[in-house]
């Protein structure tokens, strides 16, 4: 059975008539013809769709319907949600592109299954994700609230991205994804937006962690014309040879992505050494994302207090709230001249405000009980989605979504990485920004001491406190004793994941200012570590405490041995991936800035 030709026969779009059965919490497929095509003669009688749990006219005993629509066919937009009354007439709706890769490589199951006669139903894989459409969600995208069926694999983007991510997650820790969102100019129309040979830049980029206990989330946006340093980039080539892109210093941060060859691992490298986080995964879309997916969502809400018209990127509104989609939702969250001081920082405000908006659409009943939004979306996200191959698959994605379904709205936050005017540019011609240190870096200690921007529910934050409380306890008894003279302090220095140097700075400034003469130099850890770590034995618990006043260190670095060590063996200490100079305190901050920017995405708000 087609599904796709029998529901037009009878002018029925297949996707209304897709259920969810409550027993099995299944999505199943409900015809009533059974296999005649075409309209029927005139004079006919239409009939009425079959009752739940009926079997099918045709289908084999036992078939719960018939198979889902073939390879490359997106679900009709037919019945997507109408705008506001306030939202212009005109908005235009584009239909959800076909697949990029054609009907699939060879051998795929590409239709429906064959099985029992002309009846049978392929087998069914409903993907729960709820939650985890929040990552990509922060692009002005979503994977719906399910995933369905083998196919959509083949709609994935895949790019091998080598040692810049972790390869994977882990149950036990936090989840770090970049999402990046690029100015590519991909898809029927967009050439007119600028560039239209471009590559793509990392125009917008948001480092979204998610807590160990996945109570809670942070997404971090990173400006675009941040003057910082890109590392050196292996990158696979087409041939399967891999070619070292040179660093580059003092440069842009959107030119870590396209330029030179440089691939997302680029960018995922860039973000590892400008905040000391480790980048897990990353996910990308591109300007033609934003509006298939926003058509598909049926319109994401918007509120804007001014009137708006916004001659570059074609941006017209009234005051007051609209439902964007398509193209209207490309020019909303492309406009630098409609809000704010016509910055790319407020711009980057009107996005994070967009993509809330977006991710409470995404959770709301409406759309989680639709069968049109749920086959639009998953087709839609799953053909405009690039990954690394660590989630290059339906089955890691749905992994990652376990961990994340769970997540309340309103423990997400986003907030910008806190940046100044470049005070190398002449006034009047500020173009780029720098780094503000004295917000940047508390702020960037409570991500990585993965400590939330936002209240968790009262039951959930009071068992974490009891074990935050407890764990901290328990690390400090660690740092409570008697300390060693410096004189008397021995140990060894690796650089584990710090900044270049790090390691010889350490030993001279360890030396000459706090009178450590006994400290050595050992270069690079034979591992990387996220985190710094002093391991000394029993009888050097003295020296270790010393050692750790000085550093900075938190308890949680101390790590003892078992046994004691012999006379005038030195202490290991290996610098980790937080170590940002000597004497600088690695104890994450309990309480963000007050004055950093932040949306929490769970409220709506106007954009100015």
């Amino acid at each position: 059975m087609d599904a796709q030709s029998r529901g037009r026969a009878d002018e029925i779009d297949p996707a209304d008539q897709w259920v969810l059965n409550p027993r099995t919490g299944h999505y199943e497929l409900r015809l009533d013809r059974s296999g005649t095509q075409g309209q029927p003669p005139a004079g006919t009688p239409r009939r009425r769709p079959a009752p739940r749990g009926a079997t099918p006219r045709g289908a084999a005993p036992g078939s719960r319907g018939a198979a889902p629509a073939p390879r490359g066919e997106a679900p009709s937009s037919r019945g997507a949600a109408a705008a506001s009354p306030k939202a212009p007439s005109t908005a235009p709706s584009p239909a959800v592109p076909g697949p990029r890769r054609g009907e699939g490589p060879p051998g795929r199951r590409t239709g429906r299954s064959r099985k029992g006669g002309g009846g049978g139903s392929r087998r069914r894989r409903i993907l729960v994700i709820g939650g985890g459409t929040l990552a990509f969600l922060l692009v002005g995208g979503s994977l719906a609230a399910y995933l369905y069926y083998d196919h959509l694999n083949g709609n994935l983007s895949v790019t091998d991205v080598g040692d810049a991510g972790t390869g994977g997650f882990k149950k036990d820790q936090p989840i770090n994804i970049l999402v990046i969102g690029t100015d590519k100019r991909s898809g029927a129309g967009n050439e007119g937006y600028g560039d239209s040979g471009s590559v793509g830049h990392a125009d917008t980029t948001i480092l979204f962690h998610v807590s160990k206990d996945r109570s809670n989330a942070t997404a971090l946006s990173i400006p675009r014309d941040l003057i910082t340093n890109i590392p050196a980039c292996p990158t696979k080539q087409p041939d399967g040879s891999m070619k070292t892109i040179p660093g580059q210093k003092g440069t842009r941060f959107n030119t870590s992505l396209g330029q030179e060859g440089r691939d997302p691992g680029c960018t995922m490298r860039t973000v590892k050494e400008l905040t000391g986080i480790t980048v897990d995964h990353f996910m990308m879309v591109d300007f033609n994302a934003v509006k298939v997916l926003s058509t598909a969502v049926g319109g994401v809400p918007v509120c804007v207090e001014k009137p708006v018209d916004d001659k570059d990127s074609k941006l017209k509104l009234d005051a007051g709230e609209h439902r964007l989609q398509g193209e209207d939702a490309l020019a909303f969250v492309r406009t630098r001249h409609a809000f704010g001081n016509e910055s790319d920082l407020d711009r980057i405000k009107t996005q994070q405000q967009f993509l809330g908006s977006m991710m409470r659409e995404m959770k709301s009943k409406e759309t989680l009980t639709s069968p049109k939004k749920f086959f639009s979306l998953a087709e839609a996200a799953t053909k405009s989605l690039a990954v690394d191959s660590g989630i290059g698959s339906i089955d890691k994605l749905t992994k990652l979504a376990g961990e994340l379904k769970d997540m309340n709205l309103k423990n997400v936050t986003f907030t910008t990485l806190p940046v100044l005017d470049n005070p190398n540019e002449p006034p009047g011609k500020k173009a780029t920004v720098v780094l503000n240190p004295a917000q940047a870096d508390p702020l960037l200690q409570m991500i990585r001491g993965d400590v939330s921007l936002t209240e968790v529910e009262k039951k959930e934050q009071a068992a974490k406190d009891a074990a935050d409380a407890q764990a901290k306890a328990k690390q400090d008894a660690l740092l409570q004793g008697p300390r060693a003279a410096a004189k008397d302090v021995r140990v060894d220095i690796y650089n584990g994941g710090g900044p270049s140097g790090s390691a010889s700075t350490t030993l001279t400034w360890l030396q000459n200012t706090k009178g450590v003469a006994r400290a050595g130099n050992q270069g690079n850890a034979p591992a990387k570590l996220e985190a710094t770590r002093l391991e000394y034995a029993p009888n050097q618990a003295d020296q270790a405490r010393a050692l750790a006043e000085m550093m900075g260190l938190p308890g949680s670095a101390l790590q003892m041995g078992t046994a004691d060590a012999a006379p005038r063996t030195p202490m290991k200490l290996t610098l980790g991936a937080d170590f940002k100079g000597p004497g600088i305190s690695m104890t994450a901050p309990q309480k963000a800035p007050e004055d950093i920017q932040r949306v929490e995405a769970d409220k709506a708000i106007c954009a100015k």
